[in-house]
């Protein structure tokens, strides 16, 4: 059976209310090993984390990217926004991702799992990408957390260019990287939940 679902246009999904984010209240930054582990400790009693990293831009051709600078992951009530700069927190982040028995979803993960090793020397385990879950149901091949929010929400997720292509290799980041990068993640662990998808074991 190839069924192919219509999915909403661009046009279509600009008339959709938000869809609610997580506010700062929520979101936590971790810059050192103390608070990653802190980090841990909470996501660990988690099965299933949203996922999803930044890297500062490149601009010009065979530039090489030096990311993630950023590392985010989000259960249903909180997210984590973890600064890649600090040996210790790196470290940290690497141990997280390399962790079996959890689900960590994203959406368009090949280029970020790529960097991870790269950089953190680790690949990231039972990592699901979203998009090949909508290709499997018989949507379009890159559904992005755009359409995905608004087939399953019917709801507009917003994204803010300014923040996409801002300086993620920044030692201070400000509140609206933190809110951009983090509902990233939360989005994807909603759209997780939605599809009924179950979480490992």
């Amino acid at each position: 059976m190839n069924t192919r679902h219509p999915t909403p246009d661009k046009e279509q999904i600009a008339l959709l209310e938000p869809f609610e984010r997580l506010g700062l209240d929520r979101i936590h930054l971790v810059t050192t090993r103390e608070q990653a582990q802190g980090a841990r400790e909470e996501l660990a009693a988690t099965p299933v984390w949203g996922f999803d990293t930044e890297s500062k831009p490149t601009f010009f051709k065979d530039q090489l990217s030096e990311g993630p600078h950023v590392v985010q992951l989000a259960t249903l009530h909180k997210a984590w926004v973890f600064q890649l700069h600090d040996v210790a927190c790196r470290a940290a982040v690497a141990d997280l991702l390399a962790l079996r028995g959890v689900v960590k979803a994203g959406f368009g993960l090949g280029d970020d799992r790529k960097r991870i090793v790269e950089k953190l020397g680790v690949e990231p385990a039972d990592v699901l990408e979203l998009n090949t879950v909508f290709r499997e149901r018989g949507y379009r091949k890159d559904m992005g957390v755009k359409g995905a929010v608004a087939v399953l929400f019917n709801r507009r997720f917003i994204k803010s260019r300014k923040a996409t292509t801002s300086n993620w290799a920044n030692p201070r980041l400000t509140e609206a990287q933190l809110v951009y990068a983090a509902n990233d993640a939360y989005a994807a662990v909603r759209v997780f939940h939605e599809l009924g998808l179950a979480p490992i074991g």
